[in-house]
C-alpha cells in the first residue's frame, strides 16, 4: 500500500514579543520537542480527515479546519491529482498556546501529500502553500510560524524588514510550561498600541527590542548566563506593559527560585506558556518538576545547541 509521511514541529519566541509588531527584531527558534505527524494513504471511496478536533470528509470539515481543508486543496491542485486518500494526522503541540500549531499542521500535511505521490517539494513550495492556508488562519499572517515548524534553524527578525538564520550555539536546556490557559495575543496587543505613545511604554518596546538584539549575540557566542539574564529583564518589562498575568508571573518565580537562570513569558502572553532556561539537563529536570508540582499542565525540555 502507498503511504506517505510528512513531519513538521513547534516554535517558541524566545525574545522579543510584543515589541516586535512595532518594528523591533525578535527571536524565534524550532522546539522539535513537540510536533505534528501526518500519514496519508488511499481510500476506497473518499478524501477523508481524522485529526483531534474531526474525523470524516474534507469536503465537510467544520469553519474551525478551513484553513487546512484548503491546504489539502491547494497541494492536490497542484499536483492535479483528485484521488480518494485518507490523511491522518497525530499532534502533540497544544493549539493556541503560542507555538504555532496551525501552520504546523500545514505544513506536515502538505509534506504528507506530496510524499505520497512521491514529488519532491522545494521550500519556497511548501512556505507558498502553507502561506495561502495561513492567510485563512490569520488573516496576515508574517509567514514566521510557517518558516518556523519547517525549519531547524533558529531566526532573527524583524516585522516586514528581515528574516536571517543564525547558530543556536548554545550549552543550556529549555524548559517549557503550559498554564492551560489559551493566551490573549489580541487584547494584550490592543492594550499596548492603546498606551504606545506615551513615554514610558515606548521606552519598554525599545528596550525589549533592544534585548532580543542582545540575545541573538548571546546564542551565538554561548553565553547562556547573559541570555537568562536578558530573559528576567524582558518578562519583568513584559509584566509591566500587562502582557503577563499571575500564573504565569508564579511559574516563572517557580523557575527562578528552583536554579533557573532565565524565565520569562512565551508569546502573546495573558496565558500560554511561559519559558525557563538551565545549565543542564539535570538541572531542568529539576525545574520541570517544580513547574508541574505549581500547577504547569505540561512541561516539555529542549537541549539547545545539540
Amino acid at each position: 500500500m502507498s503511504i506517505g509521511i510528512g513531519n513538521s514541529h513547534g516554535k517558541i519566541i524566545l525574545m522579543g514579543e510584543h515589541s516586535v509588531v512595532y518594528g523591533k527584531p525578535a527571536i524565534a527558534i524550532p522546539f522539535p520537542s513537540v510536533g505534528i505527524i501526518a500519514t496519508v494513504t488511499p481510500h476506497p471511496e473518499e478524501l477523508m480527515i481524522s485529526c483531534e478536533f474531526y474525523q470524516g470528509l474534507v469536503s465537510e470539515m467544520p469553519e474551525l479546519l478551513e484553513s487546512l481543508r484548503h491546504v489539502i486543496t491547494i497541494s492536490l491542485d497542484y499536483l492535479n491529482k483528485n484521488e480518494t486518500l485518507s490523511i491522518g494526522i497525530q499532534s502533540t503541540i497544544p493549539a493556541e498556546r503560542g507555538m504555532g500549531s496551525s501552520a504546523a499542521v500545514a505544513v506536515a500535511t502538505v509534506r504528507g501529500i506530496f510524499d505520497y505521490f512521491e514529488v519532491s517539494l522545494t521550500n519556497e513550495l511548501l512556505l507558498s502553500i502553507v502561506g495561502e492556508s495561513e492567510k485563512i488562519a490569520h488573516g496576515n499572517p508574517s509567514g514566521l510560524d510557517a518558516l518556523m515548524t519547517s525549519s531547524t534553524t533558529p531566526y532573527f527578525f524583524a516585522k516586514n524588514q528581515f528574516m536571517t538564520p543564525f547558530s543556536l550555539n548554545l550549552d543550556a536546556c529549555l524548559i517549557v510550561a503550559d498554564t492551560g490557559i489559551t493566551g490573549q495575543t489580541k487584547a494584550a496587543v490592543a492594550e499596548i498600541a492603546s498606551k504606545q505613545h506615551q513615554k514610558e511604554v515606548s521606552e519598554m518596546i525599545s528596550r525589549l527590542g533592544e534585548l532580543a538584539e542582545a540575545s541573538k549575540i548571546y546564542i551565538t557566542n554561548n553565553q547562556p548566563l547573559d541570555l537568562g539574564k536578558a530573559m528576567i529583564a524582558s518578562h519583568q518589562l513584559l509584566a509591566k506593559l500587562n502582557v503577563s498575568n499571575d500564573c504565569l508571573d508564579q511559574l516563572v518565580k517557580v523557575a527562578l527560585n528552583n536554579g533557573a537562570i532565565g524565565a520569562k513569558l512565551t508569546g502573546g502572553g495573558r496565558g500560554g506558556c511561559m519559558i525557563a532556561l538551565a545549565t543542564s539537563k539535570q538541572e531542568a529536570q529539576h525545574i520541570q518538576k517544580a513547574l508541574t508540582s505549581h500547577g504547569a499542565k505540561n512541561t516539555w525540555l529542549y537541549q539547545m545547541g545539540d
